[in-house]
């Protein structure tokens, strides 16, 4: 799993004209990916990780400051453009995988006491935020015997 965190001030994402999301006062944005094999522990560590890292201003977490996220999917995140002019997006899991994979990582986040806005998922959508400092962050889950760090050490 992947996701790009972005500090804001505030947010919103609109389908076909219509506000489905938004945050107006300081919070994050979570961009998620999901891969073929992110499952439960995939989630609730993602979960954690977004809700408990101090990336909001005077070292605060979204944990600390009960601040709001708002999580929109986002496939792109698995594109892979290191041959030729088009991505691809085999990494990408496909639509029924990916989706219940989203809703539980927006049910895990609102579990943990976070204030959870969400996009549409499969939808096109248009996202509108107002980055604060800029702040952004990737993040990815561990992936087995690769550690926390995501390298075997070597």
């Amino acid at each position: 799993m992947r996701a790009v965190l972005q500090r804001v001030t505030s947010a919103s994402v609109t389908v076909d004209g219509s506000v489905v999301g938004s945050i107006d006062e300081p919070g994050l944005v979570v961009l998620l990916g999901v891969t073929h094999d992110d499952g439960a522990e995939e989630v609730r560590w993602m979960a954690r990780k977004v809700r408990e890292l101090r990336i909001m201003r005077d070292e605060g977490s979204v944990a600390d400051l009960g601040a709001p996220v708002l999580v929109v999917s986002q496939f792109t995140l698995y594109g892979d453009a290191r041959k030729g002019r088009r991505p691809t997006w085999h990494a990408a899991a496909p639509g029924p995988v990916a989706e219940p994979v989203y809703e539980e990582f927006c049910a895990e986040l609102a579990a943990l006491g976070t204030r959870v806005q969400r996009g549409r998922f499969g939808a096109e959508m248009a996202l509108s935020l107002i980055n604060d400092g800029p702040v952004t962050v990737i993040l990815e889950t561990p992936r087995p015997g690769l550690g926390t760090h995501g390298h075997t050490g070597r």
